[in-house]
């Protein structure tokens, strides 16, 4: 990338990109796994076109602006969305998805009976257009009732006019040290006996939906009919330190310069001009900084601030120059593109396209 290329900048490597969706497409085609990916992380409609060229079943969505911007994306749309969260509907925002079901077959996900009836009552005579998944806890403990406690959801959503079409979970507890395998587990324990229950409650499943990037290889085809990984089309360090992914697989990188340089004997390091602004500020845990350089990865980002990204070098590495650009590989890719209004497409070392990140702020 020469002097032309402005720093910071996301690019995202179309031939990775690429190969990441087909990768993931082959995969759960082989274990008769439907693939529903999930969109927050790209936020692309240019990137969802291709993975419904790949297979895609549908999409899956955090939103219900997401839910609008992809059913309503330039050319033809997207006609099947499923909204994975436990929304809680206002009559702004039942208005917004009864219009957004002109488009497009939506689902939405619940966890209560107190959210199924509050749907119910405000999507009135709506209501039995839209499908419901009954969100269980797999062990992540975020949203998602108890297994044992989702034929009681079920039923209330009957009750207020929904249609029950299945059940769903996020193993999110898959990120971490060796926990994709106990995630995926939990996982198919968790779907199976909600499955087992509510049918025996008079509702039938249709749906089993699971799966995150971690977990999304290892889910089990007897159980999921579904699955919706995100991050797998970029991968990020996160993946990177979990080993779910090689940098060489990596397919968006944050394009950086070296704005500053200490090679002294009580520090190595350099400052580059990609701060918590364009890289995002998560940090989990089992991750051993604030992100990974993809071409020196023995150094580590040891401190952000909105405009600098310090990084410190082993006294064998080489340090970088002033004026270097290199690319940085976030931890969490998906805070990435909600911080900037395009991403820049490049083959070869080549910037040949700029995709508009068309849901960003797109959170409620």
């Amino acid at each position: 990338m020469g002097d032309m290329v402005s720093t910071p900048m996301v690019i995202v490597d179309a031939d990775r990109l690429d190969r990441n969706i087909a990768t993931m497409a082959n995969v759960l085609r082989a274990k008769g796994i439907d693939l529903r990916p999930h969109v927050k992380t790209h936020k692309i409609v240019e990137i969802a076109r291709k993975q419904k060229a790949a297979g895609a079943c549908g999409l899956t969505v955090a939103t219900i602006g997401e839910a609008e911007t992809f059913a309503y994306a330039d050319g033809e749309g997207f006609d099947d969305l499923f909204i994975a969260y436990p929304l809680w509907l206002t009559r702004s925002s039942a208005a917004r998805l009864i219009d957004v079901a002109e488009r497009a077959r939506v689902s939405f996900g619940a966890d209560s009976v107190d959210g199924v009836r509050n749907a119910g009552a405000r999507l009135g005579d709506a209501a039995s257009r839209f499908e419901v998944l009954i969100e269980v806890d797999s062990g992540h403990g975020r949203s998602g009732v108890h297994p044992d406690r989702a034929a009681e959801v079920a039923a209330a959503a009957v009750e207020a006019g929904l249609r029950v079409s299945g059940v769903f979970t996020f193993p999110g507890h898959s990120y971490g040290a060796d926990q994709a395998e106990p995630a995926a587990r939990d996982e198919a324990k968790s779907l199976r006996r909600a499955t087992r229950l509510l049918a025996e409650s008079g509702v039938p499943v249709r749906i089993r939906s699971g799966g995150s990037t971690p977990s999304a290889v290892l889910s089990d085809g007897d159980v999921l009919t579904e699955a919706r990984p995100g991050v797998y089309v970029f991968g990020d360090a996160q993946q990177w330190e979990l080993g779910r992914t090689e940098p060489s697989d990596i397919a968006l990188t944050v394009l950086a310069t070296v704005i500053s340089r200490c090679d002294e004997s009580d520090g190595r390091r350099i400052v580059l001009d990609s701060g918590s602004k364009i890289l995002g500020a998560d940090r989990p845990g089992y991750v051993s900084g604030h992100g990974r350089l993809i071409d020196y990865p023995d150094a580590r980002i040891t401190a952000l601030s909105e405009h600098h990204a310090t990084v410190e070098f082993p006294d064998s590495a080489p340090l970088p120059v002033c004026g270097s650009r290199i690319r940085v590989v976030p931890n969490h890719v998906c805070t990435v593109l909600n911080l900037v209004d395009a991403v820049a497409v490049a083959k070869g070392g080549l910037v040949v396209d700029t995709w508009q990140v068309a849901a960003r702020g797109r959170n409620s």
